[in-house]
């Protein structure tokens, strides 16, 4: 593909052609700025990349001198944020072989904030299938070892999501472009985008599938009992996740059926808690303050996870300890004053009589 290295070096700088007629070509500014400190990053420490392979060390120049001092850097990338019309800039080290639309490798890749319809990923998928979509993050993403076959992939995608063109017809149209770059015809498909990301409604969280599941922090929720059994189950999932990183532990048996007995029974009582929800037609809430919760016990259990089996079954029990005493506090100062539903003051009752009693058991293991 030499012959493409060197005629595509031109379409790494955007030119004053205009865009097919029914697209409008971004901004030349928003794509070509010289202003690199705005679309990189501050001044970053470089790797050393004598051993990397010839053609990224080379995209790793030429993106240094369109968009400026990367943001991440390792041994084994060098990624860009916000770098013109792009969401993500990346150059791996790592090269990938790619026979479409002739053979060569791929480690370039750019990214744009898109919101892929999800009937459309399998043909942008049969399309190029160097392109990656991450519908949650909203991302549309392609993998070349051109910018300019890069931005001919992302307008051509966006060809095949509008409808204007098939997928054989998107591939026929790759060919094509490049021919026209080749012999120096500067193809407005290969020279710039012919859209403009957009920046806003592109995330896709999906919806929760688990029968009662909680909602994410829905506004005026706060001090209701949504907001009540929210909290019971993040209690009972942060128990969960530390007591199965406990088990890949070779702890002693009585620490061992220890955490075997937290995850079964606080996993049980989060099931019971949302079928609750379900019974009263009251939906968990995730409020800030729960979320604060869950953040609090990922944090807890981040220090205990590098420790050794001696170690973490002795801090476990602790944490196990102090962590339950924290729960009983909680029911018994904000949960039960705050909630209203009589079955769910049930509800908590009975959950405190569960974690009175882990508690007296962690005591007698320490």
């Amino acid at each position: 593909m030499a012959v493409l290295l060197i005629a595509g070096l031109g379409t790494l700088f955007s030119c004053n052609e205009p865009g097919p007629a029914g697209n409008a070509a971004i901004d030349d500014k928003s794509e070509t700025s010289t202003d690199k400190s705005a679309m990189g990053g501050n001044k970053t420490d470089m790797p050393d990349l004598s051993d990397w392979p010839a053609r990224p060390r080379l995209a790793v120049k030429q993106m240094m001198d369109k968009y400026g001092e990367p943001v991440e850097v390792s041994s084994e990338s060098i990624v860009w944020h916000n770098a013109g019309p792009y969401k993500r800039i990346m150059v791996t080290k790592k090269e990938m072989p790619h026979n479409f639309p002739l053979p060569h490798m791929d480690f370039l890749e750019h990214t744009v904030a898109y919101n892929v319809p999800t009937d459309k990923i399998d043909e942008l998928v049969a399309f190029d299938a160097s392109m990656t979509i991450h519908k949650t993050n909203g991302e549309m993403s392609a993998r070349c070892d051109l910018e300019g076959h890069n931005v001919l992939t992302l307008n051509l995608a966006r060809d095949i999501i509008n409808g204007t063109k098939t997928v054989e017809a998107a591939r026929m149209a790759f060919g094509t472009n490049v021919t026209d770059d080749v012999l120096g015809k500067h193809p407005a498909y290969v020279e710039k985008l012919q859209f403009a990301p957009p920046t806003e409604n592109v995330l896709f969280p999906d919806k929760p599938i688990v029968p009662g599941s909680p909602r994410r922090m829905v506004p005026g929720t706060e001090g209701t009992d949504a907001e009540v059994l929210a909290f019971i189950i993040a209690v009972d999932m942060n128990e969960v996740l530390a007591a199965a990183q406990a088990q890949t532990k070779a702890l002693e048996q009585p620490a061992m059926d220890y955490a075997k007995m937290l995850h079964k029974e606080h996993g049980e009582n989060a099931v019971k808690t949302m079928k609750l929800g379900q019974t009263i037609n009251v939906t968990p809430s995730n409020t800030k303050a729960v979320d604060d919760l869950y953040v609090k016990g990922a944090t807890q259990l981040a220090t205990l996870v590098t420790l050794d089996e001696k170690e973490f079954g002795s801090a476990y029990i602790d944490a196990m300890t102090k962590g339950h005493n924290d729960v009983l506090a909680m029911i018994d100062d904000k949960l039960l004053p705050q909630a209203k539903n009589e079955a769910l003051k049930k509800h908590l009752t009975d959950t405190r009589a569960h974690v009175a009693t882990h508690l007296e058991q962690a005591k007698k293991l320490k």
